[in-house]
């Protein structure tokens, strides 16, 4: 008879997890999925990834994944050729692992409630395999009460076991961004609420021998999941200030992140002020959606905030601020933009990564498109499949070949790539007064200055 975690001692637990006698299963290998399985694959774990895609797992098995992180293909490859990294369609698979992480998406309907018919079918399927011993962790992110009256329901009940009896049941919310998020996933404390005490002793014990992290254990499920909606409220809310902040500077003449900088300096809560930084727009699967979840959780408990609108409604205005600063930068060097070539650097959400998903990019460049300027579009992380996602115009294969002739330069992404070549040879290549907008404020203005271009960035 199989005897798995949950139920041990905590002693017991402890052993099992350091000595890795144990495998991790990763429902749903999307962008969090991958990132998780691979790490805990390289950190020695047995992992088997579990999707519904045959694409996803056929692609995994051959050691490949497109998921566009810094340093993930290779754990990918490495961890599947040793044979510590597998997928399967197949939850059968789950018997062989002790702990079960779940990873599947949650969008937003047309009323931007939350979508959570893969949750269930993840639920159902893993409880017609669940076993006693296992420990379920749910990572997905999701409204408040989900885990313990749509997810334990259907364990249940398709499993006929007891949630806190037979098996354990958490909330662990993912809260990694995109760029960084094996180095965070090595270093954020890991916020724990299970539906019994032994659950979050046993997710903790994980947490911290498999990834070297501390777990902050919370009162019960429905808290953590609030935890991470809370984080990504304030981010959204932390980044519509920078960009407010922003225009006011644009307005006045001076340059907002020497605002930011000097008023982060100052200690408030125990903690000092931390202003982020204002950019071209927000973007990604989290930041766009979270805050509508937010929103409809307050309507749903008949509340009317502002914040989670107020946040969205000021960061969605960005696109077309920027488009409106590149036209006004060019009609101050006499240019209209309609005749101009406009050389458009980097589509993806965000710094340093390929995602396309709910890119702000996406906005500029329709209304850059809509003008009737000759366009050029360079983005060395962006697939020819994300690309159509944002534009139909085909991406230019090298930066020089995209800057040739530009009367602009937009950088909407600012990859590191975009460093590699000297502003000097781009100054050659660009026409005379060329203008160069920095939309993500990853450039040193007086470098860019003393290569010959006319620089703006977004509050500089």
């Amino acid at each position: 008879m199989r005897i798995g975690a949950f139920g041990r001692s905590d002693a017991e637990i402890d052993l099992l997890v350091r000595g890795m006698r144990s495998g991790i299963a990763v429902v749903g290998f999307g962008y969090i999925g991958t990132v998780i399985g691979a790490v805990l694959a390289d950190r020695g774990w047995p992992v088997t990834g579990i999707d519904v895609r045959q694409s996803v797992v056929d692609e995994i098995n051959l050691g490949k994944s497109t998921v566009a992180e810094p340093g993930l293909s290779e754990l990918v490859a490495n961890n599947v050729r040793v044979g510590r990294l597998r997928a399967t369609t197949d939850f059968s698979a789950i018997a062989d692992n002790d702990f079960v992480i779940v990873n599947v998406g949650t969008p937003l309907g047309p009323d931007y409630e939350p979508i959570v018919d893969d949750i269930k079918a993840a639920a159902r399927a893993l409880g017609e395999h669940l076993q006693p011993g296992h420990i379920v962790i749910l990572k997905s992110t999701v409204p408040p009460d989900t885990t313990e009256n749509l997810v334990l329901p259907i364990l249940e009940e398709t499993s006929g076991l007891r949630a806190g009896v037979d098996f354990g049941l958490a909330f662990c919310p993912e809260r990694l961004a995109e760029g960084q998020a094996i180095q965070e996933l090595l270093s954020i404390p890991v916020v724990v609420g299970a539906v019994d005490e032994r659950s979050a002793r046993a997710c903790a014990t994980l947490w911290r021998h498999a990834l070297g992290v501390e777990s902050v254990i919370v009162e019960n499920p429905r808290t953590a999941e609030m935890v991470k909606l809370a984080d990504n409220l304030w981010v959204d809310l932390n980044v519509a200030l920078a960009n407010e902040l922003a225009k006011v500077c644009d307005r006045l003449g001076m340059d907002a992140l020497q605002v930011i900088e000097a008023a982060n300096t100052m200690p408030k809560g125990g903690h000092p002020v931390n202003i982020l930084r204002p950019s071209m727009g927000v973007g990604g699967y989290c930041l766009t959606k979270d805050p509508w979840f937010v929103n409809h959780l307050g309507e749903s408990l008949g509340l009317d905030l502002a914040i989670p609108r107020t946040s969205r409604n000021v960061n969605d205005t960005m696109p077309a601020y920027t488009y409106g600063l590149l036209k006004q930068l060019l009609a101050d060097q006499g240019k209209a933009i309609e005749t101009s070539r406009i050389a458009v650097l980097g589509i993806a959400f965000k710094n340093n990564t390929g995602d396309c998903r709910l890119t702000p990019t996406k906005y500029v460049v329709a209304l850059l498109e809509e003008s009737g300027c000759e366009l050029s579009i360079h983005d060395p992380w962006v697939g020819v499949e994300d690309a159509v996602t944002v534009t139909n115009v085909p991406l230019t294969a090298d930066i020089e070949t995209a800057a040739e002739g530009a009367d602009a330069l937009v950088v909407l992404a600012g990859h590191r790539q975009f460093h590699q070549t000297p502003l000097s040879r781009l100054a050659e290549l660009v026409s005379a007064g060329c203008v160069f907008l920095d939309g993500r404020n990853s450039f040193d203005p007086a470098a860019v200055r003393a290569a010959g271009f006319v620089y703006k960035g977004i509050g500089r």
